[in-house]
């Protein structure tokens, strides 16, 4: 299959899908993206691209840094890194309250935000400077030097992150964060703040469909194991509390993020990173889920 006329068609296809969600606009910084921009990227395991449309665009990973954060803190913490998170999805929105008190601080899983808190404070224990040393992988990975956080986007959170503030004082209530709360905050927001385009995000997370192993620089990231790990959480708890329906339409491990970018994993494949700021009322890319469902059922590439 001609994988680069089948995304072009997929882009194409996806058009009449504009202006069926709106922009962010919870953090003030990413209200001002131009909303009618698509990127689609292609990245495979035996070192072939596609990509097509505003695929080289840089924009906010936002929660898609979570699971790069996981994959590093699951690296260096092990089977301990489950005793302070859980792996099942939530049911709620990822910037919930509600579960943290009935569960004792422990969160549902590492994607909705009181988990991601709970990894970073893991990671700055292991990595001192947390943000930094996911900075040099994802610059390692994804070929791309200059890599770095939108100070811009990552002052906008910060500025009304209070909700983020009130989960990380409420796990450490029990015990569950460690780091100080304005440290834990403060790289939290700039893991989230990171630019990347959809060509560098597909090249950084091809090592979750090569079983934890960089096809770019040879490094072993995750045992098989924990790839595994990864991937099944994306694909039960990546997209919010609309996991269901992008597994059912989808069929992929996919980990979303409200600057309106989505990475997806075909294990044994390859990863796809798909970019349109519109977001849908569980804060997933409209034109994103409508590219990947046209994407996974055109090619019959799904895990199921």
């Amino acid at each position: 299959m001609n994988l680069q006329a089948l995304i072009e068609d997929i882009r194409q296809e996806t058009l009449p899908f504009y202006d069926q969600g709106k922009v962010a606009d919870y953090i003030p910084a990413l209200a001002s993206v131009r909303p009618r921009q698509f990127g689609f990227a292609i990245q495979t395991l035996d070192g072939r691209q596609y990509a097509c449309g505003d695929a080289d665009v840089a924009f906010s990973i936002q929660s898609i840094s979570k699971a790069f954060m996981l994959a590093l803190t699951l690296q260096a913490d092990g089977e301990e890194l489950w005793r302070h998170v859980g792996k099942e999805p939530s049911g709620n929105p990822f910037n919930s309250l509600v579960q943290l008190e009935y569960e004792h601080g422990i969160p549902r899983n590492p994607f909705i935000n009181a988990g991601a808190l709970v990894v970073t404070d893991r990671a700055i224990g292991h990595f001192g400077d947390a943000h930094s040393h996911l900075l040099a992988w994802l610059r390692a990975e994804s070929g791309n030097a200059a890599l770095s956080a939108d100070e811009t986007i990552a002052a906008s959170e910060r500025e009304h992150g209070d909700r983020n503030a009130a989960l990380a004082h409420f796990m450490k209530s029990y015990g569950n964060l460690i780091q100080p709360v304005e440290t834990v905050l403060n790289q939290y927001f700039h893991n989230c703040s990171i630019a990347m385009s959809c060509r560098e995000l597909a090249r950084a997370g091809l090592f979750l469909a090569n079983h934890g192993a960089s096809p770019q620089t040879g490094r072993h990231y995750l045992t098989r194991s924990q790839a595994k790990q990864v991937n099944a959480v994306m694909l039960t708890c990546g997209t919010y509390d609309a996991a269901g329906e992008f597994a059912y339409r989808v069929g992929l491990p996919v980990k979303s993020g409200v600057g309106g970018g989505l990475l997806a994993v075909i294990p044994g494949k390859m990863s796809i990173a798909v970019w349109s700021p519109q977001l849908d009322a569980r804060g997933n890319s409209v034109l994103g889920l409508e590219a990947l469902d046209r994407f996974t059922t055109a090619t019959g590439l799904s895990i199921f």
